[in-house]
């Protein structure tokens, strides 16, 4: 065989052997896939197991730890409650304790204020006693002062008068001397009256001179006597008269109604005094405070005001604003009716309303004790009596008596005298010329130039000087003639007693079967003696006893 054969041949082997080989590997390139794909198809299936059981897992692990976040934000909460209830009741308890010690506080402070009120009346006490008996020390004193130079000046007068008795007992002596010589010449009974003349005329001398000097120490006596009896007397009414005109007592249903009224740190006490202009005096005086001021308007406002308040049971500032300005209102419709109702009592009519408004004020207004309203109606009244009698106008008497004192309502706001300034509104509101005339001139006839000044002045006069009008009220007046009645018939052998003029005199009936004539006398002596000590009065009393017998017989 040729070796082209040869080759041939073993190309083709080399052929089936590369076609064996590539199908070998084919197959096992087929097969490997085949593995592959059932590895992979295995492996994808126990990936998906296995992300499936992971996916359960986790999720179970999820709830479980929602379950347990759920219960622990359960407990969480259930804690926080528990802390909050424990807070709050502690705040509460805090809250409670604060309550507690402010309100122990108030008491204290209450207390505290209570006790410095006490303090201070007690230390105003003192002080006045203290100022009394410095002020009795010191009319001691000048009484001593002036005792002293009395008794200085009588020393002095004395001694000169010593002085020139030495000098006339001189003369004397060398008169009787030569008196001597020519007595001696003279019988028993010539000496005798010549020494009795001259006794005679030298004891009248010094009866003389005793009596002037008593007579001096008698009025010395008598002017220090009566300066004590007027201090003491002025003493004694001034604290009354002053009380009475500038306080008001407005009662509370209890005292605790005292703390409500001072409010909180002393915040309505403040709003009521300065939206009222009075002063709220709030003391240990048990169910009633009192309201100092001496603009008696303002104490009337104040006095509705605070009534209102205590009985409403509200206070606090913008209620108390509400009231005092309800109050002030009130108070202007009162004042135009007590206007109204004194020019109907006094029959004057077509007065115009602001004149009626300013008359109303007056009712608010004092002079001496008496009521300026009041006085004004009644001179008023008496001027139409007088007016009647003389023939004049008696409407117009009427208006002049009821105006004469318009000026007083306003006299502390405006500058002037009383007079002035009524007649001035009486010009302003159109009164006729008699009206203003008498309103100007009333207290100065010398300018007068009609003649009503002169009806006003006599009816002024008599309207102040009646019984009881002036410087003491008439609850006073009534209690001074019970006391004087109550006094006489707390004697034996009293009938019955009766006070009369204004209690300048006790009339006391005596039962003539058991006092007799002597008796009478000393029984005034008594009583006179017990109104002394038991009484405060104004001048004198006199007590007069009558005893006097009847027979009574009836004619049939």
């Amino acid at each position: 065989m040729s070796s082209a054969l040869w080759v041939i041949l073993l190309i083709f082997v080399a052929a089936a052997a590369g076609v064996l080989v590539w199908l070998t590997f084919s197959r096992r390139e087929r097969l490997l896939t085949e593995t592959a794909e059932r590895e992979t198809e295995a492996l994808r299936q126990r990936a998906e197991e296995e992300s499936r059981r992971l996916l359960e897992t986790a999720e179970k692990e999820a709830r479980e730890l929602v379950d347990r976040e759920r219960k622990r934000l359960a407990e969480e909460e259930q804690r926080s409650r528990q802390l909050v209830e424990q807070e709050l009741a502690r705040l509460r308890e805090q809250a409670e304790a604060e309550a507690e010690r402010t309100h122990a506080g108030l008491e204290r402070e209450w207390t505290d204020q209570r006790e410095a009120r006490e303090e201070l009346r007690r230390d105003r006490e003192k002080l006045e006693q203290n100022e009394e008996r410095l002020n009795r020390r010191g009319e001691q004193q000048d009484a001593r002062a002036t005792r002293l130079d009395e008794i200085e000046t009588r020393l002095d007068e004395t001694a000169a008068e010593l002085r020139a008795r030495e000098q006339e007992l001189d003369a004397a002596r060398e008169e009787t001397r030569q008196e001597l010589h020519r007595i001696a010449e003279l019988s028993r009974e010539e000496a005798s009256a010549i020494i009795m003349d001259r006794l005679d005329s030298e004891l009248t001398r010094e009866k003389a001179i005793h009596v002037r000097a008593s007579l001096e120490r008698a009025e010395s006596e008598a002017r220090r006597r009566s300066f004590d009896i007027i201090a003491q007397a002025i003493q004694r009414s001034a604290s009354e008269v002053s009380a009475a005109i500038s306080v008001t007592v407005v009662p509370i249903p209890s005292d605790g109604m005292k703390g409500r009224i001072i409010g909180r740190e002393g915040r309505n006490i403040r709003a009521f005094e300065s939206l009222t202009g009075v002063d709220l005096i709030i003391d240990d005086t048990p169910e009633a405070v009192l309201l100092s001021s001496f603009n008696p308007l303002r104490r009337e406002v104040a006095k509705l005001a605070l009534s209102e308040l205590v009985g409403d049971g509200r206070i606090h500032p913008a209620r108390i604003e509400e009231v005092v300005a309800r109050a002030q209102q009130d108070m202007q419709s009162y004042i135009r009716e007590r206007g109204e109702e004194a020019a109907l009592e006094a029959n004057v009519v077509g007065i115009k309303p602001g004149l009626q408004q300013l008359l109303g004020r007056m009712h608010f207004r004092t002079s001496y004790g008496q009521n300026v309203l009041r006085h004004s109606v009644q001179v008023a009244h008496l001027c139409g009596i007088i007016a009647a009698e003389m023939g004049l106008d008696e409407a117009l008497a009427r208006r002049a008596g009821l105006l004469h004192d318009v000026g007083k309502s306003i006299d502390r706001e405006i500058e002037g005298t009383h007079t002035e300034i009524g007649a001035n509104l009486a010009r302003r509101f159109s009164e006729p010329p008699e009206v203003v005339d008498a309103v100007l001139n009333h207290h100065d006839l010398d300018r007068a130039e009609t003649v009503y000044p002169v009806l006003v002045h006599a009816a002024d006069a008599i309207s102040a000087a009646r019984p009881g009008a002036r410087r003491e009220s008439l609850e006073s007046y009534l209690k001074r003639l019970e006391g004087l009645e109550a006094i006489a018939n707390s004697f034996p052998g009293v009938e019955k007693s009766f006070a009369i003029q204004a209690g300048r005199e006790i009339r006391i009936m005596v039962e003539p079967d058991n006092v007799d004539d002597d008796e009478a006398l000393l029984l005034a002596r008594d009583i006179a003696n017990r109104i002394e000590q038991d009484m405060e009065y104004p001048g004198q009393v006199q007590v007069t006893v009558v005893r006097e017998s009847r027979a009574v017989e009836y004619a049939r």
